[in-house]
């Protein structure tokens, strides 16, 4: 998972299938004019956006979503990753589903951006928030036929999470650059991630977080160059995509901290010991997952899950980090595409 921070500073070939491997691009449909008729769609005065009641144990707050396009047959819920950043960061999607004909929802979960960020601690706990997916689908009148849950980094977790409890109300699953294990998430960062950083660098890493100081600017001075831009999204941090640099700056550390812990370099929190991998075989429903060459995310695990589903997939992104869907685009989005299309027309 990459997990993603408040604290940042400074920024204001071909893909491998379970069990087969295909070369070619997912190829572009022609999109029925219905699709952009929202004519009788109760979001059509909020131009798809819909605040969704949840209710919780410290009361009943609201999260944000919005419908892009109509397909009855096909409908995408995009979990953003974090836990506590916000869906901004996903917008690349509108480069490539509006053209694809897929029907697809931001979400912002709560206690991120666009959604309420109550004040209770309380709330940040995993089955809470599997709970609170299954309020939205049902707000939103997902279904069996036509419901696809896409889950990126933290969210890949929460989609997981969801398959286990509820896949009777999928039709597919994605899973993007999220490993099944934490535990196994911070052991290939200590085999393979720090030992390719600067020795110097990553000593002065540790010794911010072992003094407790990861607020100070140095710390992301450190982190920018020497690992975000080698493996969360592979470009200068100043040129990152307005997306992204948006959700940086609206990523919430009260929920984001207690999960995943105050280290860029390893989860330490409440996530630390979750850990699904036994648990994969359980999944049944025709399943994706994207890792990424570059990605702080074992590809080859990711590799490995789309063997234990019953019926998984691996798509592999040889130019991509933990943000493949930017900076390995193309195959990102035709291999996820192809996915979709594939389960649609009974072809998986």
């Amino acid at each position: 998972m990459r997990f993603f921070r408040v604290f940042i500073v400074a920024l204001v070939a071909g893909w491998t299938a379970h069990p087969a491997t295909l070369a070619q691009a997912a190829p572009r449909n022609p999109v029925p004019p219905a699709y952009l008729d929202y004519s009788g769609r109760d979001d059509l005065l909020s131009g798809g956006v819909k605040m969704i009641p949840i209710v919780t144990s410290k009361g009943t707050f609201h999260v944000w979503t919005k419908r892009i396009g109509n397909n009855p047959k096909i409908k995408v819920l995009l979990l953003h990753g974090g836990p506590g950043f916000s869906h901004e960061y996903l917008e690349a999607f509108d480069s490539y589903f509006p053209g694809a004909g897929i029907e697809y929802y931001y979400y912002d979960q709560l206690g991120s951006f666009f959604s309420d960020q109550p004040d209770e601690p309380e709330l940040w706990d995993l089955p809470r928030f599997v709970e609170e997916v299954e309020t939205v689908r049902k707000a939103l009148g997902l279904e069996p036929d036509n419901f696809f849950l896409f889950g990126h980094s933290w969210g890949g977790i929460l989609a997981i999470e969801y398959a286990l409890k509820y896949q009777r109300n999928l039709k597919g699953l994605i899973i993007s650059d999220m490993v099944g294990s934490i535990p196994g998430y911070n052991e290939y960062a200590a085999k393979v991630i720090f030992p390719a950083m600067d020795p110097a660098v990553l000593a002065e890493i540790k010794k911010i977080e072992a003094a407790g100081e990861t607020e100070r600017p140095r710390y992301m001075e450190l982190l920018i160059p020497n690992h975000y831009e080698k493996h969360l999204l592979r470009m200068p941090a100043s040129e990152w995509p307005d997306p992204v640099q948006r959700a940086f700056k609206h990523v919430n550390p009260k929920v984001y901290v207690p999960m995943q812990g105050p280290s860029e370099l390893g989860a330490s929190g409440k996530l630390a010991n979750w850990d699904r991998m036994a648990d994969l075989e359980k999944i049944t429903v025709p399943t994706l997952t994207i890792g990424a060459k570059y990605d702080t995310m074992d590809p080859e695990v990711m590799r490995k899950m789309a063997g234990l589903v019953k019926r998984g997939r691996f798509l592999y992104c040889p130019n991509g980090s933990h943000l493949a869907m930017y900076d390995d685009q193309t195959i990102y989005f035709d291999g996820l595409i192809r996915f979709i299309r594939d389960v649609n027309r009974g072809k998986f």
